[in-house]
């Protein structure tokens, strides 16, 4: 089906016949395009944290001057059990950059945690190598 052309020139709302509204990326991140404080790998698993216990007066982010988008609140359901980044950036059916903003909020008020993918190991010296291959050879 193809797309209806956007509406009028005072009209800002975009609309596809097949998927409906169509809301810009930078409409979602209010612009940003990067979360500064660390880097989220591809990779990372991320888990909605529960809701601290020890709470004072028992509020919820709203409460504390933050009310979270629909897709925060998406994110937070989807990471009940945990999720890559990219995973939730499919299921979303989001950019990755807009993915990655969006936790950063979401870590910024500690929502969510992140558990980075095991490092790589090692690969073993050359020597090493040598004194398998030798090793073996001698047999």
């Amino acid at each position: 089906m193809p797309a209806t052309p956007p509406r009028g020139h005072g009209d800002s709302a975009w609309y596809d016949d097949a998927a409906g509204p169509v809301v810009r990326p930078y409409a979602l991140t209010g612009g940003r395009t990067d979360y500064d404080a660390e880097v989220l790998d591809l990779v990372a698993l991320i888990t909605t944290e529960e809701e601290p216990p020890d709470d004072p007066d028992g509020v919820g982010p709203a409460a504390r001057g933050w009310v979270p988008a629909p897709e925060h609140e998406m994110i937070l359901e989807l990471c009940r059990t945990p999720l890559s980044v990219v995973e939730i950036a499919s299921e979303l059916e989001l950019a990755l950059g807009v993915v990655r903003v969006l936790l950063g909020d979401l870590l910024d008020r500690e929502l969510v945690r992140v558990r980075r993918p095991a490092p790589v190991a090692q690969f073993p010296s050359e020597r090493v190598l040598k004194e398998v291959i030798d090793g073996i050879r001698a047999l």
